[in-house]
């Protein structure tokens, strides 16, 4: 009786978790589509890649567990049309090949492993973007940066893991952009915008659900105008916030990138991003 007990209970609590774990994401996808939200969404950049090699498997999987909200990563695509993440022209920095790898097959691909920044190689591989979609499928948003002109199989993959309400497509080529929206009407886009005529157009050309913006232009006039199409705000932490939040005066570079209404931060510093943010009252669901 007791042992029935047991595991009624274990399965009562994994329920519970799953049911949280939905909720939370539901909670997550409302935020994003509400520019007014204090929500302030925390982008892992190449994913949580600190102690792991950038786009990869182990470096998405700690996104994950620490909370990332989104996970930002790179896009080629291979000779046989096998999507693959990697930041790069070539696969030199970051594994023991080298070459551009859309000039491989994915098979050919296998042979190489990843490497760490100072060399030490890791047991992992190049990973696809397809296992990256299912692994974040349900846990976390997805912002593409797109490094390939060959954007079907892209789309493809995003189409046959079902996960299109959760990936963001970013590019500062306002045409790559409009040939995704041929291939898939209901993308989620994030033009670049190097200036506030650039994201004034942006607004106009696209239904974009978030502006990426740099602080050179970051203005209360601009961030306005953004909002008023329901739309977020997305800035980086990389470089001077990140090397400011390292040192320990993360709240004052937070500060400054939140001032005017910035409410996405892309960082290389995840986790200590999101405990600051917290700390703060701006991560509530």
């Amino acid at each position: 009786m007791k042992l029935r007990f047991s595991i009624i209970a274990v399965f009562s609590v994994l329920f519970l978790f799953s049911f949280r774990s939905d909720d939370r994401f539901d909670k997550l996808l409302a935020a994003f589509h509400n520019a007014k939200s204090d929500y302030v969404m925390v982008a892992a950049h190449r994913a949580s890649h600190k102690n792991y090699v950038e786009n990869s498997i182990p470096a998405i999987k700690h996104a994950i567990e620490i909370g990332v909200d989104i996970i930002e990563l790179d896009v080629k695509v291979t000779k046989d049309s096998v999507v693959v993440l990697n930041h790069d022209g070539k696969i030199d920095r970051t594994t023991n090949g080298t070459g551009d790898p859309e000039k491989y097959t994915w098979a050919e691909l296998q042979q190489f492993r990843l490497e760490m920044p100072d060399g030490t190689l890791t047991n992992e591989k190049l990973a696809t973007f397809e296992e990256a979609l299912l692994l974040a499928k349900g846990k976390a948003m997805i912002d593409i940066d797109i490094k390939t002109g060959n954007l079907k199989p892209v789309v493809d993959a995003i189409k046959k893991t079902g996960t299109a309400s959760q990936v963001c497509f970013f590019d500062n080529d306002y045409d790559a952009l409009k040939e995704v929206l041929t291939m898939l009407p209901e993308a989620l886009l994030m033009p670049r915008a190097y200036s506030y005529q650039m994201a004034d157009s942006a607004l106009k050309v696209f239904t974009a659900e978030v502006i990426h913006i740099d602080e050179s232009f970051y203005t209360p006039e601009l961030t306005s105008l953004i909002k008023s199409k329901n739309a977020r705000i997305w800035i980086n932490a990389l470089g001077g916030a990140d090397r400011q939040i390292r040192i320990g005066n993360g709240p004052a570079a937070i500060d400054t990138l939140v001032r005017f209404g910035a409410n996405i931060i892309q960082t290389d510093e995840p986790e200590k991003l999101i405990g600051i943010l917290k700390e703060n009252g701006l991560r509530k669901l």
